[in-house]
């Protein structure tokens, strides 16, 4: 038995994992990175449009603070998410923008003086003030009252995932390529690290460890079509739920991007829209203020994908023989901006459909695109089950977006979560010692080598292949945009089916190194245990919330549904998991719910919804007259950070308004 020990152990070299082991790093503790790929290639890359960060340096953005990202945030999950972990991510996230700075991400900046955009299809004129050249950009994103995503260019996760990784590399952190975890090794009440299998050649290993960071991305690939690397299978949370112990939190919560090109599912960033991009139907006609006369293209990403569903329902889409379509049209923002700010999408335009976005529009429609859910964490990044396990990024379910994700706020969340997250893991790392029977660890370890000789020697007759592919479709077909109780029940039934099938697979290739037969056969009954939970938890949630669309439950309610999905497999044998709930607790709430601000607000109310608001308005009485921003704030609802990221962020705003000799907090960037 092969025993590797860390301090601690990060499974996933993407932002989020990388910036964790930074943290861990920094205090002087031992730490190893596990990754499928080379940190480099991780999904995190293919993130284009930016990072929302409320720098407030742009005349769009003026005015920009905490609040407003806050409140934005808390709106866009349609009030599912868990206000301190927002508020904790508002406030770190300008930080996070510098750091990142200081470690080499050439952003975008401000050119002063006039400055040319698109704005609901007209050319507008701005002016960028003098003190504002050199500063960070940003661009206007979905669902947010400023202009807030930190760019460059349309490479942006390209950039942070390069900077971040020489970053790691400056400081000597290993990162073990070409290894997939496969098993947590735990005692019912502690994770003390992973059991993990070479892919090139077969052999396991027991990495131990005081602190384990699921850092592994989301599960777009339990879909048929999906703009996830093929790498985003779900394996993360498949650890955790397979202890038995540890919870899955809010799974169903699937968001669809408005804009992946047909038939490739290949993004083309939000970005597009933000920069006056506009949708337009088989006639040309431009409908997305027919839906959304305010916000138009850029409502929250979840209203777009059902806008543009709806739309085609109605046989307005343009029929292909991948099925119909809608076009996303830049052609108006012109040759010099498009090869400049969304380069990227070109070239994507120009490999995989042959056209130019210059000159023409081009084919999307919704597809899946991210997991709001993942692994149930506390505000520390914590398993409340299992100690000492963490979760990261889009693995965990943290959970700063509720049922649904702003544009620009993933790629915030992996830096920022991993800023906060790692230190509490540096902590926990520091405050507990590494304990640990080995008789333990080679329980697991023969457990999965037993899984694996099952499949090699076995006699089993199910292809892996064919029922990943029968999987995907499932879920694309029955666990989509909208969605319904029937076809549900048929999406769970059609899994059961095949979790029963998988107790059958079998090997043409019995080959135990670089075997990607077994490689699939290993994944893909974690990967339908997966997909049972987000069709179930969808199948239990009789209401429409965020990304999470019933067409026979259309209200978003609060008096019965307002609360967290958690979600426990019971055992080897068992077909579906255990379901609970977390309730959202009203009255600690600093934004009570109330409407977002698209169509028709049917939302059922809360009980507690309005005694809030009055408890709300009692604590301003107290305060008298425009309190501080910051008082006010702790009034309504006190949070907790790591005291080396609790100063204030300075602003160019802030700037102008006081003399050089007083003290600004954080210079702007």
């Amino acid at each position: 038995m092969k025993i590797i020990y860390t301090d601690s152990l990060v499974i996933g070299a993407g932002l989020a994992g990388l910036r964790v082991a930074i943290a861990t790093k920094e205090r002087g503790l031992d730490t190893l990175v596990l990754s499928l790929i080379p940190a480099k290639r991780s999904h995190s890359a293919a993130a284009q449009g930016g990072m929302q960060a409320s720098l407030g340096n742009t005349v769009k953005g003026m005015g920009d603070n905490e609040d407003i990202h806050f409140q934005d945030t808390v709106k866009g999950s349609d009030w599912g998410c868990d206000q301190d972990v927002a508020r904790m991510f508002a406030h770190v996230a300008p930080k996070a923008i510098r750091e990142l700075t200081n470690w080499g991400v050439p952003w975008s900046r401000i050119s002063a003086g006039p400055r040319e955009v698109i704005m609901n299809a007209q050319r507008v004129t701005l002016n960028e003030a003098e003190e504002a050249h050199g500063l960070i950009n940003a661009r206007d994103f979905g669902g947010t009252k400023k202009w807030r995503t930190c760019y460059t260019a349309d490479g942006t996760g390209h950039s942070l995932l390069y900077a971040v990784d020489n970053q790691a590399i400056s400081m000597g952190i290993p990162v073990h390529e070409r290894i997939e975890a496969l098993s947590l090794i735990h005692d019912g009440k502690r994770c003390h690290g992973v059991i993990a299998r070479c892919l090139v050649t077969g052999e396991l290993r027991a990495y131990v460890a005081k602190s384990t960071t699921i850092a592994t991305g989301g599960y777009g690939k339990i879909y048929e079509i999906s703009t996830n690397a093929t790498i985003c299978e779900g394996i993360g949370q498949a650890l955790a739920l397979d202890t038995g112990v540890a919870t899955l939190g809010n799974m169903e919560a699937v968001q669809f991007h408005p804009t992946a090109i047909v038939p490739a599912g290949i993004l083309t960033t939000e970005g597009c829209r933000g920069d006056g991009g506009i949708l337009r139907d088989k006639d040309g006609h431009r409908f997305m203020p027919d839906y959304e006369p305010e916000k138009k293209e850029l409502a929250s990403r979840d209203v777009v994908s059902r806008r543009m569903t709806e739309h085609m329902r109605k046989g307005n889409g343009v029929e292909s023989p991948y099925g119909p379509h809608l076009w996303l049209d830049i052609t108006q923002l012109g040759r010099e901006h498009i090869e400049t700010n969304l380069r990227e999408v070109k070239e994507i335009c120009d490999y995989f459909l042959g056209i130019d976005p210059c000159k023409d529009w081009i084919p999307v429609r919704p597809t899946q695109h991210y997991s709001m859910g993942g692994v149930r964490t506390n505000a520390t990044g914590e398993s409340p089950q299992l100690k000492g396990l963490f979760s990261v990024g889009e693995a965990a379910c943290w959970d700063m977006h509720g049922f649904n994700r702003l544009g620009g706020n993933s790629v915030a969340e992996t830096v920022v979560g991993g800023m906060i997250i790692g230190k509490y893991v540096a902590d926990f790392c520091e405050n507990n010692d590494l304990e640990i029977d080995t008789a333990l660890t080679q329980k697991f370890i023969d457990k999965l080598q037993q899984e694996i000789d099952g499949l090699v020697e076995g006699n089993g007759t199910e292809n892996p292949f064919q029922i990943k592919k029968e999987m995907q479709r499932i879920m694309m077909n029955y666990v989509g945009i909208f969605r319904n109780g029937p076809e549900l029940d048929k999406a769970i039934k059609g899994l059961k089916d095949l979790l029963l099938r998988a107790k059958n697979l079998g090997l043409k290739c019995k080959k135990r190194h670089a075997n990607p037969e077994l490689v699939e056969a290993l994944r893909v009954t974690r990967m339908l245990k997966v997909a049972l939970t987000v069709a179930c938890g969808a199948e239990a949630r009789t209401e429409s919330r965020g990304a999470h669309s019933r067409e026979d439950y259309p209200q978003r309610n609060d008096k019965d549904w307002l609360n967290r999905t958690l979600a426990t497999w019971p055992d080897a044998e068992s077909l579906e998991p255990v379901l609970r709930y977390e309730a959202l607790d009203v009255m600690k709430m600093e934004l009570p719910p109330g409407y977002r601000g698209y169509g028709n607000d049917n939302t059922i109310a809360h009980p507690d919804t309005e005694k809030r608001v009055q408890e709300i308005n009692q604590v301003l009485a107290r305060l008298g007259d425009n309190p501080d921003r910051n008082t006010l704030q702790r009034a309504l609802m006190p949070y907790e950070l790591p005291s080396h990221l609790q100063a204030p962020n300075g602003r160019l705003s802030d700037t102008l308004a006081i003399t050089p000799a007083q003290p600004v907090g954080n210079k702007p960037l």
